[in-house]
């Protein structure tokens, strides 16, 4: 095996036999998409180590290190240069606010946690995003798999549908697998719902391609199969098999085309939720759950706001705002809030003093974290900064055991040792644990 696409952190390796099927499908009009691939390795068992609470998370990331000040932890009573440019306003949770930008989900934070006591150490962009990506810090030694592809590894998929999607495209290379068989990674779109043309790449057959010649030609691709058998005996072919054949259910599963199919929702939904990224982002990711995905990543908008902060938060935060309040929702409607874990993060807050710039710096000693449904508390806000936004001052949370309820609410045991490479055991999360508090109480 050679390394190919270093680029890509999703293509690692390449064989001469994998070149020629990408030579032999491309007459279908497909590709090697990162899902066919991934579930080529059997990711259809079920681990679960005890009754699931949650049937699926949507993770959205806000890029670059939101404003805990300036979105769910205001200080309206600290001094100007620490409070920002913005006011507070009430939430449905008494004695609490937000942002004055967050009206819509300060009028829904009766359904929601809060967490404003979260913490690490890593200032640095890309070892923050490893932090919330996979619940570890980051290591030389390990390359650690994100949270959605655990899932994938432990739950498999449901309905012919991927179980980890990432909406528009893979954010970063910690989302990744890791250690992890490359089955395990996430499907990515290829393409932004909010765009006009939006298409998933490789789940329609291209045109002038009927089921019929579909069919003709996947029978042509087995029998070449079954000749490379008879010459080869590798680990990699029973993969390949099994990679086809989930091929082959994606793009025949009427489910799986359904479920990405955007223009089945009523306009009046896609404008509830906003036409932009953010808006349109979070409809596909109801419609993915809904359809059976297990665990989908979006990202949404963009924060490093080290200058000019104001005029920035002011265009990026009312349609994430808006999106998400529509996103709970509409799955509040449809019944699947208690089942759809909902979790806003970013890879850490800012700093508390606003800089000469009119800016935040990177500051992860203490930011904030939302959730909603999936068996969390609701109204309800866990832990607390000091007065100047600058360090937890009750109930600290750490990346580890942020991670280990996650896991918990989907039925995944989190010290569970899976093993990496050179066949070492390795702890799903390493000194983790349930946060009770957060969990809402069983009738």
């Amino acid at each position: 095996m050679k390394p190919c696409c270093p680029g890509n952190p999703l293509d690692r390796y390449t064989s001469r036999r994998e070149f020629f099927y990408v030579g032999l499908l491309g007459g279908l009009g497909m590709t090697l998409p990162q899902f066919l691939r991934n579930q080529a390795f059997g990711a259809t068992k079920d681990y679960t180590q005890h009754a699931p609470v949650a049937q699926g998370i949507i993770h959205i990331f806000l890029p670059g290190g939101i404003a805990h000040q300036e979105s769910f932890d205001p200080k309206p009573l600290a001094p100007s240069e620490y409070r920002g440019p913005f006011g507070a306003i009430d939430t449905k949770i008494p004695g609490v606010q937000f942002s004055e930008l967050m009206k819509d989900t300060a009028a829904l934070a009766d359904k929601m946690t809060i967490i404003r006591s979260m913490s690490h150490g890593e200032a640095a962009h890309e070892r923050g995003t490893h932090n919330m990506f996979t619940g570890y810090r980051p290591s030389p030694a390990l390359e650690y798999p994100s949270i959605g592809s655990v899932i994938a590894h432990e739950l498999g998929s449901r309905n012919d549908l991927p179980p980890y999607v990432c909406v528009p495209t893979v954010p970063n290379e910690y989302a990744n697998s890791g250690y992890l068989s490359s089955a395990f990674g996430p499907f990515a779109l290829g393409s932004d719902p909010a765009r006009g043309d939006f298409k998933v790449r490789d789940l329609n057959l291209p045109e002038g391609v009927d089921d019929q010649r579909f069919a003709r030609r996947r029978s042509l691709l087995e029998t070449v199969d079954q000749h490379f058998r008879t010459l080869e005996s590798s680990d990699a072919l029973d993969s390949m098999d099994a990679f086809y054949q989930h091929a082959y259910q994606l793009i025949s599963s009427q489910k799986a085309r359904e479920a990405f199919d955007l223009s089945a929702e009523p306009e009046a939904l896609k404008e509830e939720y906003g036409k932009g990224p953010a808006g349109q982002r979070m409809l596909l990711a109801r419609r993915l759950i809904e359809g059976g995905v297990r665990f989908v990543s979006l990202t949404a908008g963009g924060w490093d706001h080290h200058d000019h902060l104001k005029a920035a938060i002011r265009r990026e935060l009312p349609p994430v705002d808006r999106a998400i309040a529509a996103l709970i929702r509409d799955l509040d409607r449809r019944g699947m809030l208690d089942q759809t874990l909902v979790m806003v993060t970013s890879e850490f807050g800012r700093t508390p003093k606003i800089n000469p710039a009119g800016g935040r710096d990177h500051w992860p000693r203490v930011f904030s974290t939302m959730l909603a449904g999936g068996g969390m508390k609701q109204g309800y806000v866990h832990g607390s900064s000091d007065s100047l936004g600058g360090e937890p001052e009750t109930d600290k949370v750490g990346i580890e055991d942020l991670a280990t309820t996650l896991y918990h609410q989907v039925g995944i045991t989190a010290d569970k040792e899976l093993m990496s490479p050179g066949a070492r055991p390795v702890e799903i999360v390493d000194g983790g644990h349930v946060i009770d508090s957060l969990l809402a109480k069983k009738a």
